[in-house]
């Protein structure tokens, strides 16, 4: 999700979405690997309404395969 994260931060930085932006904007930009961001963000609890800018919020994504037990 971190990478993810940059990708989006990049398309902030640039201006083509603004962090105020619902995050199903940003659907129209990733294309073919959408469902697979989309499913990731919604189990982080994320909706699709949610802007753009409380993604980038995110200080630390604790990933199930990144923690370990």
């Amino acid at each position: 999700m971190a990478k993810f994260q940059r990708k989006v931060r990049s398309l902030v930085d640039t201006k083509a979405i603004q962090p105020t932006d619902s995050l199903w904007k940003i659907a129209f930009i990733f294309g073919d690997k959408w469902p697979h961001w989309k499913s990731e963000l919604e189990s982080f609890d994320f909706t699709m309404q949610d802007s753009i800018g409380d993604l980038l919020a995110v200080d630390c994504w604790e990933e199930e395969d990144e923690v370990s037990a």
